[in-house]
């Protein structure tokens, strides 16, 4: 748990992903699209994968990818981050960090 929460606050906009999954691909496109380039961790790549991935679940996220943190907090998954961003919610969450990311 400790390796996701100091990867979750290296940077402004953070997404945990896998290499396969369509819902990661998504919100990878969205962030594109908004001009922004999270740091991404593909934990399918990563030999503490499955850890991270339990981690991330205890951490509150209701499937372990994709996991997108802003700020260092979580904000969810594409479930919730879509909904943020239909909502205009997620734009001015971005902002600080569009110039960093």
């Amino acid at each position: 748990m400790d390796k996701v929460r100091r990867l979750a606050t290296e940077r402004g906009v953070v997404l945990f992903s896998k290499s396969s999954c369509c819902l990661c691909y998504a919100v990878k496109i969205l962030f594109q699209e908004l001009g922004v380039t999270p740091t991404i961790h593909e934990i399918d790549q990563d030999p503490e994968g499955r850890e991270m991935e339990r981690a991330l679940m205890r951490l509150g996220c209701k499937a372990p990818v994709p996991a997108v943190f802003i700020g260092g907090k979580l904000v969810g998954s594409t479930n919730e981050v879509m909904s943020l961003h239909l909502g205009g919610g997620l734009i001015p969450l971005l902002r600080p960090y569009q110039a960093l990311c």
